[in-house]
């Protein structure tokens, strides 16, 4: 299986954090050097695993923001 390389660019927040230490968080983050996106997932602690998420581009946020107001 391929690598995958990522740089978190901007931590903006935690939505949650489990009783095992697991935090769910949105950050911007450049995958395999691409544009950086919106990401939405869990982090182990220390960040040495991740979970499954969601990645969002910038129109995709807004357009969320729009649907949840």
């Amino acid at each position: 299986m391929a690598e995958i390389k990522y740089e978190i660019i901007e931590q903006i927040g935690v939505l949650s954090e489990s009783a095992k230490g697991w935090k769910k968080e949105l950050n911007l983050i450049s995958w395999n050097g691409h544009v950086p996106k919106y990401d939405i997932r869990e982090w182990a602690p220390n960040r040495e695993k991740m979970g499954k998420g969601i990645t969002l581009s910038e129109d995709e946020v807004q357009a969320l923001q729009a649907l949840l107001k």
